[in-house]
């Protein structure tokens, strides 16, 4: 089991930038390691579903992101300090959501909410026009 801890949002004018950051906070001797865990961001809007943003592999060498936010977020992560993080710029009223992080012992980034069984409790990104 993972505990996902997200920071970082905010409110922010239209072109503005944000970095989020998802921490997995210490770990159990016989727990799996965060560098074993798919880690993806998704976000909610009000009233809409929750929706794939962006996600990494466990090395960080191959990420897949939502058409939405190609050129403009960043997935990455560092291991040694069990976070990951997302680079949003150019940000639009659009990105305005509730953004979580999710994590999975899986080998290949999923797009699907369901593939993921580890979340953070969110962290409010409110963009402004």
């Amino acid at each position: 089991q993972v505990q996902l801890v997200e920071s970082g949002g905010g409110l922010v004018q239209a072109g503005g930038s944000l970095r989020l950051s998802c921490v997995a906070p210490g770990r159990a001797p016989s727990a799996r390691a965060f560098s074993t865990y798919i880690i993806t961001w998704f976000r909610q809007a009000p009233g809409r579903e929750r929706e794939f943003v962006a996600g990494i592999s466990w090395g960080g060498g191959e990420t897949e992101y939502a058409d939405s936010v190609k050129g403009r977020f960043t997935i990455s992560r560092d291991n040694a300090k069990n976070t990951v993080y997302q680079q949003m710029n150019s940000l639009k009223p659009e990105d305005t959501a509730n953004y979580y992080c999710a994590a999975d012992p899986r080998y290949t980034i999923s797009i699907q909410r369901d593939d993921y069984a580890y979340w953070g409790q969110g962290t409010q990104v409110t963009v402004s026009s």
